[in-house]
């Protein structure tokens, strides 16, 4: 009974509930990440620090010179430009040279991508996780209707 319980429980988490309410077991590609978000690698990688994270937080309320950026930092200078540069690998981080200046600035558009890409997992997790607790419950009402059942030429 366990085993077969484990075996639709692996069947339906491993299908793919289209919008258009056709079901397809994921392929390779629908288990990678989607083409529509290239940078999200990166973009979660450059939110797993807790440096950068300042810096992406210090720049979300205006933009800073490379030092003003370093200043509450206890690391050196060359740290500092070390975790802006795979910020700006990413995509978060914008740099605009004036003379001897570097002046950064936020770009929100990989985190609304990051965020987008998230809900889209929170959306389809949560439709599989109702679907497994209705089949589950399915099961606890048939398996109590079968114990309620009278049993006849018994006394």
């Amino acid at each position: 009974m366990r085993a077969q319980m484990r075996a639709r429980i692996c069947l339906l988490m491993t299908f793919d509930l289209r919008p258009s309410g056709r079901s397809d077991i994921y392929s390779s590609k629908w288990v990678n990440m989607p083409a529509a978000f290239p940078t999200l690698d990166d973009t979660l990688i450059g939110l797993a620090d807790p440096t950068r994270r300042a810096i992406l937080e210090r720049l979300s309320r205006s933009d800073a010179r490379v030092t003003e950026l370093a200043e509450p930092f206890a690391i050196s200078l060359n740290s500092v430009s070390k975790h802006i540069r795979l910020l700006e690998r990413a995509g978060l981080v914008r740099r605009q040279v004036r003379g001897r200046e570097h002046i950064l600035s936020l770009d929100t558009q990989p985190l609304d991508e990051a965020a987008a890409w998230i809900e889209a997992q929170r959306a389809l997790w949560k439709q599989r996780l109702r679907a497994l607790d209705a089949l589950l419950q399915a099961e606890d009402r048939a398996r109590t209707r079968a114990r309620r059942k009278p049993q006849r030429g018994r006394r």
